[in-house]
Parts: C-alpha cells; structure tokens; sequence
C-alpha cells in the first residue's frame, strides 16, 4: 500500500480515504491545509484543534497499492487496519471522500475502537431503505479510463459532474488509477445496496459528520437529507452550492473539522 504520512500531532490523526479517480496524492492533497492550520486568534501552531497528522493512502488499484481479495469495503478496511497497526496509531479520525464513503463507513462499522470521529466530505451514504433494484456497475466505463480519452472529455466535465475542466491534471494520470477506478464502479460503490443489512449504521458507536453542497452533481443531496437520519450521533453541514468539491466553503469546513476534532479528540 502507497501512503503520504505527514504531519507529527499524534493527538489528531487523520485517515485520509479518497473516491475515485483518487490515489495517495489527493487524499493528502485536498486536505493538506489542515494540516498546518491555525487559527488567526491563535499563534500556537502546535495547538492540537488546529494541527493533525493526515494518514492517506492509495485505495486497493491506485497509485502503487495492490489489490487484496476481491477488493471489497471490508478488505479495504482490514488494510487500513493493517496499515495503522504497522504505524503503531491505535485510533484515528476517519475522513472520507465520495466513493471513498463506504470503505470509511465500513471501519467505522467493523473497528469503531479505533475510530474518534467519522467525516464524510460529499460521500457516497448508505440508502435510507433498502433498495429494490441493484445496479451492476456504477462508475464510468473502462474504456474511457485513460489519459488521452478522458482529457479529450474534459470539457464536459462541468455539464456531467459539476467539475472545472482543470480537475483533469489532479486525477492524471489516469493509466495508473484504472484499476481502482473499476474496483469502485464494479464493487465499492455498490456495496451498501448489495449489502444493506450489513450497514446498521443506526448502531454506529463513533461520531458523525456530514459535508454536502445542495448543487453536487455525483451524490443526491435528498438522498443524503434521508439517510442521515439513520445515524444517531450526526452533525450535518451543507452549503447552497459548491459542487462536489464544495468549492469556496473550505475555510468554514476547516473550522468545522477543528470544532468537531475538538470536541471528540
């Protein structure tokens, strides 16, 4: 498995899991200002709200990570628990990114002993009810999983995902996340239809936060409305617009994670 581990606050330790088209490089990326935040009333830069320790690797199939089993959620969480136990981190806040909502929702399921706090960034929710119909594939078709295709493609981005046509140069290149792309499309993202009753998540034992804009394009914002009233301990966030990427709210979800940190460090 591929990692970035960056940051010396062992006190607020962040778990990364990036979606798709991800790898290594954004789980740290999109998060990096957490990092080495500190608030403008605050000169402590080792305050411990402020400062964490982000932990993001590549998901199985991305950046360098190998595949284990058949790849499914509750692999991936088994490796991160693998990966945590081989950096000695006995327990860590859990942030999650669109598809990377379901491996994240998994450990918190399956370890909530190692978990302080779940964080869900536009992530993929477990349905309200359990669904009627299952998909058998959710995510863009293999074909289109390479560099030279998909950059042709980028100026659909805004009219399909809500997206700015530069997005493609942070999920290039794209050759060496295809197989994590279709381990997603294929499995990952099906998995809380497929499996519904295994995602109790009324029964979670960690705290919960959910970020979502009402104009993202990938994940319902009603569907998200409905499935968390399942979680008993949720804080949930959303913003008028922004997309996907929640774009112009990062510094009011920077002190949302602070608030949130604080209270469950």
């Amino acid at each position: 498995m591929n990692y970035v581990d960056k940051g010396s606050n062992d006190e607020n330790i962040i778990l990364s899991v990036h979606g798709i088209f991800g790898g290594y490089d954004q789980g740290y990326d999109a998060y990096k200002d957490f990092r080495d935040s500190s608030d403008s009333n605050n000169n402590n830069n080792n305050n411990n709200n402020n400062n964490y320790r982000i932990i993001a690797p590549s998901r199985f199939g991305y950046l360098g990570s190998d595949i284990m089993g058949n790849g499914t959620p509750k692999e991936q969480a088994k490796a991160y628990i693998e990966l945590l136990n081989n950096l000695k981190i006995d327990k860590v806040f859990v942030l999650a990114t669109s598809a990377g909502g379901s491996p994240a929702i998994r450990f918190a399921l399956d370890y909530p002993e190692r978990v302080k706090g779940l964080i869900l960034y536009c992530s993929a929710m477990p349905f309200y009810e359990k669904p009627k119909k299952i998909i058998k594939y959710a995510g863009p078709p293999p074909f289109i999983c390479n560099n030279f295709l998909m950059f042709l493609m980028k100026p659909l981005f805004k009219l399909i995902m809500g997206m700015e046509p530069s997005t493609i140069y942070s999920i290039l290149p794209i050759n060496d996340r295809k197989n994590g792309v279709i381990i997603d499309a294929s499995i990952t993202n099906l998995d809380m239809a497929k499996n519904y009753d295994e995602y109790a998540v009324e029964k979670l034992k960690v705290p919960t936060i959910v970020f979502q804009a009402k104009d993202d394009k990938l994940i319902n914002y009603i569907d998200t409305e409905k499935s968390i009233k399942r979680f008993p301990n949720c804080t949930f966030i959303s913003f008028e617009n922004g997309g996907h990427l929640m774009t112009g709210h990062e510094e009011e979800i920077r002190k949302e994670v602070s608030k949130f940190v604080s209270t469950y460090h």
